[in-house]
């Protein structure tokens, strides 16, 4: 009963720390800073725990028994016995963006994770936890002068905040040797506030202002399978998959535009609804995973998206006529490659240095936002890691997951750059549940 209350007090930690933003220094604890955040439902978060996060978040193949694995519920069931794991994870996040000459430098911290799981019968094991889905947070601004009237300038303001995370309830059962199943019910929850301000120099133009809303409170099922093939006493193949299916979110996003006459103080507004008008899309993963002796796993994962039968709530002016309505060019399928793998020398030896893991992994992403009809930023990633075993007189079988990864996303022409440097650290608690201890 006290782990799961201290769970819970994390988790209740975690969801304060994700809901601040700071104005100074240029940090931000909203988990992102990016412009392109502006769009969809923001800048997507990769979902991998401590020790996969080393990997670049490589994980549909790998069937871990002192790891929490939640993107393959199918690899719980390989949790051993009397035991309990619990992880929590945080970011600090370096990142440079670029638009031609024009340069700037911000700083994330964020509390990501918080996942724990269990063996719960004989081939059954259960996790449960906090995950992030996306971040929303940026502010800028353009000016310019208006084309008919050199005289007059504009300022086009931009800022957003919110983001969506989810709570899941999962379970994996092996229901033969060597083939496993699993799923996560999810309650997805979170909002985002966008607006954007239009004022003018000369006062009598209006200031327009648009603001853009969304709540989201619903469920989200992911399935998983894996196999296992062994290929001699030592070596084995693992191969898993995920599905889950496209989702409804059950929001109604709204949009309301104000203008203001600045020399009577009248203000027009006018008010969009969309009932049912955000959706997650359908998405299918598979990867496999190559394990020589409990010391050395590679691996490779694919991920696909289906994005493109998607709409996004937009507001068009068509012929001096308004409307808000969903428009099916918002995104595209987004598809991520993964390569990566662990090397252990000896798991169970007493010394340090030969249970000392050691992770490296690499990605390539494509975008699943439109921004203007052109495809946003690619993605290419790499990452390194160490898993540091934790090693006292009462707990030999924790570990400290930290994890450094470069992130960089590449837009077309006319686009920002971005360059992201990241550092992840996690804690894994092993702890051994229900054992009976024999007195002499």
């Amino acid at each position: 009963m006290k782990r799961i209350c201290s769970t819970a007090l994390l988790a209740a930690l975690i969801l304060t720390a994700n809901g601040q933003s700071a104005s100074d220094n240029n940090i931000s604890y909203s988990g992102t800073n990016s412009p392109y955040s502006q769009y969809g439902l923001g800048e997507l978060v990769d979902q991998g725990s401590g020790f996969s996060r080393g990997m670049n978040g490589l994980g549909y193949g790998f069937r871990e028994h002192n790891q929490v694995n939640h993107k393959n519920p199918a690899a719980y069931s390989a949790i051993d016995s009397l035991t309990f794991l619990f992880d929590a994870g945080m970011t600090g996040q370096f990142t440079n963006f670029k638009e031609g000459n024009v340069k700037r430098n911000t700083k994330n911290a964020n509390f990501d994770y918080v996942v724990a799981a269990f063996r719960a019968f004989r081939h059954v094991g259960v996790s449960f936890g906090l995950l992030p889905y996306s971040n929303i947070g940026y502010k800028y601004s353009s000016t310019g002068n208006v084309n008919d009237l050199k005289s007059v300038t504009y300022t086009n303001t931009f800022r957003g905040n919110g983001g969506f995370h989810q709570i899941y309830l999962g379970a994996g059962w092996e229901i033969v040797k060597n083939l496993s199943i699993g799923a996560n019910v999810s309650y997805i929850w979170g909002d985002y506030e966008r607006a954007i301000t239009n004022a003018y120099s000369d006062s009598y133009i209006n200031t327009i202002s648009k603001y853009y809303t969304a709540d989201v409170n619903y469920y989200k099922l992911d399935f998983g399978i894996q196999y296992t093939l062994p290929l001699n006493k030592k070596d084995k193949l693992t191969v898993g998959a995920t599905f889950s299916p496209k989702q409804s979110l059950n929001s109604d996003p709204e949009c309301k535009v104000l203008s203001v006459n600045s020399p009577t103080g009248v203000t027009d507004t006018i008010s969009y609804k969309i009932n049912d008008g955000l959706s997650l899309p359908m998405t299918i993963g598979g990867g496999i995973c190559y394990n020589h002796n409990n010391m050395l796993k590679v691996g490779a994962d694919y991920q696909m998206q289906r994005w493109s039968e998607i709409g996004f709530p937009d507001y068009y002016v068509n012929n001096g006529v308004s409307s808000y309505e969903l428009n099916p060019n918002s995104f595209s399928d987004r598809h991520k490659i993964t390569l990566g793998g662990e090397y252990c020398k000896n798991e169970n030896a007493r010394s340090f240095m030969s249970r000392m893991r050691y992770r490296i992994g690499a990605s390539y992403t494509t975008p699943y936002l439109k921004i203007n009809g052109k495809d946003g930023p690619k993605e290419i990633s790499v990452s390194a890691g160490l898993g540091i075993p934790i090693i006292n007189a009462h707990n030999n079988r924790s570990f400290l997951n930290v994890s450094a990864q470069w992130v960089s996303q590449q837009a077309s022409a006319n686009m920002i750059d971005v360059n992201s440097f990241r550092i992840n650290i996690g804690i894994t608690f092993n702890e051994r549940w229900f054992q009976k201890w024999k007195v002499e």
